[in-house]
């Protein structure tokens, strides 16, 4: 008996020296260092954190801020989103739980009637022997709790935390591409509408080029070689209308998805054809290490990193005792036959020490199991941090070379309209013929097209750079709310 004892004693005596060893790991990533872009803008100001969370009214376009205000509102991916993080935040509470007692209430009752047969008696059946009716009634409560010895539960708990805050990042990361989305397809469909009025010039220019062909040749001025090179540049042009037509319809139908909505409700809204907006937002001029605040990707790699780490921390608890305390408190009441009641209190006080001996390798491995899902999602936060510089530079040079050609776009539609202007002082003085008039008109159109694309691009290239930079979200009341401890955190075991 001694023996045991002192076998009990030992353990429980290991169990103080380990009481603080450390289960805690660290969740430290190192990440590339960068002080500069590599292809920034020269004309980036300084943006503060008003202009990254509502970016879009910049282009100052009231019809763009009403669409982007029923999305936030109505959008289904960012409604889904927002389920989850209710989701997430009862997971929280459950994990919680675990650091606190538990206590039941428990009741039972019943009633016994014995009959005992004896067998075997000469010249009869057997022989019935009845005892009393038996009622039994008890009821109490009845608790439990298991210390926290080495801090597996709050990390657990820390753990949840993480995956909460997860799926609060992964809302933001939702929202900051549905902005992007419904200001890329806007400027997009309006550039379209653009070129289809373009185009539909471009065909009349075509056309009253045939005519006039064709009257020329009736005169023997133009040959029917010309009629059919002409007719063959019509159908060419007009082939192209359908397509600029389904591809406008196709943005418009995006859109209404973006909006929660049927096409049928914005195609009204939308099918008058509206300029691509003149101003434009800055460039803001964010370092590197403003994206681990601002980019929600980022911010929810790093909750990842930080949930595995606690995870991690948890795994290795298991390998220390664990002491469970329980107490349990109620009354019991029995009645036999006819006699009254009899009742009586009763109490029970127990503790428990479970260590872990052998277990054929079982936590062991589930701890390797875990560090490997750590490693994993260091190395993910790593990689999206890479992937998060690069979406910033791409979308630095589409802008750059985008501005660039517009630039050069709009020097050339300037130099055709020149030339237009210039034919038709001539053919006005009967220097030029008609034709080379039209064909100066159609060079303008062509040259006006290319601008148009080159417009929209510029645009959507600053749509894709505020998207890179995280923006359509406040990170600086996300940051205060935490360090206001609005957010929920258990302390370290």
């Amino acid at each position: 008996m001694s023996k045991f004892i002192s076998i009990g004693f030992a353990m429980l005596t290991i169990a103080i020296l380990n009481a603080c060893t450390p289960t805690r790991v660290s969740d430290h990533v190192k990440l590339a260092d960068m002080n500069s872009w590599h292809n920034k803008s020269t004309d980036s100001i300084e943006a503060t954190r008003t202009d990254l969370k509502s970016w879009w009214k910049g282009f100052q376009d009231p019809l763009l801020n009403d669409l982007i205000a029923k999305a936030v509102n109505a959008n289904h991916d960012l409604r889904i989103a927002k389920a989850r993080v209710r989701e997430a935040s009862t997971s929280v509470t459950i994990a919680e739980s675990a650091l606190y007692p538990s206590i039941d209430l428990f009741a039972s009752g019943g009633r016994e009637k014995k009959i005992d047969r004896i067998i075997g008696v000469p010249g009869n059946q057997g022989i019935e022997l009845k005892t009393p009716t038996a009622d039994a009634i008890s009821g109490g409560l009845a608790a439990r709790w298991e210390i926290d010895l080495f801090g597996g539960r709050h990390l657990e708990a820390e753990a949840a935390i993480a995956q909460s805050a997860g799926t609060e990042e992964a809302l933001r990361s939702v929202q900051v591409g549905l902005l992007a989305q419904v200001a890329t397809n806007y400027l997009e469909l309006r550039g379209l509408q653009k070129r289809i009025s373009l185009q539909q010039e471009q065909i009349a220019v075509q056309r009253e080029k045939l005519r006039a062909l064709q009257l020329f040749a009736k005169n023997g001025l133009a040959t029917e070689a010309d009629v059919a090179s002409q007719k063959t540049l019509v159908e060419t042009t007009d082939s192209a209308l359908p397509i600029l037509t389904s591809s406008a319809n196709t943005l418009t139908h995006r859109i209404s998805v973006l909006l929660g909505e049927t096409p049928d409700k914005l195609e009204t809204r939308l099918s008058q054809a509206i300029p691509l907006p003149v101003t434009m937002p800055e460039i803001p001029k964010l370092l590197p290490t403003d994206l681990m605040s601002q980019r929600p990707d980022l911010r929810l790699a790093k909750t990842e990193v930080t949930a595995a780490a606690a995870n991690l921390g948890a795994a290795r608890a298991d390998l220390f005792p664990k002491l469970v305390l329980s107490a349990s408190g109620g009354f019991g009441a029995l009645a036999v036959g006819g006699f009254s009641s009899l009742a009586e209190s009763v109490y029970t006080l127990g503790s428990g020490l479970t260590m872990p001996l052998f277990n054929a390798g079982r936590i062991r491995a589930h701890i390797a199991a875990v560090d490997a899902r750590l490693d994993q999602a260091a190395l993910n936060y790593e990689k999206t941090f890479l992937l998060a510089l690069e979406d910033v530079e791409n979308a630095f040079v589409a802008h750059t070379s985008s501005t660039e050609r517009k630039m050069r776009l709009s020097n050339a539609e300037k130099s055709a309209q020149k030339a237009y202007q210039a034919t038709d002082a001539l053919y006005q003085r009967g220097v030029k013929d008609y034709l080379s008039l039209l064909d100066a008109r159609r060079n303008t159109l062509t040259v006006g097209d290319e601008r148009v694309k080159a417009e929209t691009a510029t645009r959507v290239s600053i749509v894709s750079l505020y998207r890179a930079f995280g923006g359509g979200w406040d990170s600086g009341a996300a940051n205060r709310a935490e360090n206001d401890g609005i957010a929920r955190k258990i302390p370290p075991a």
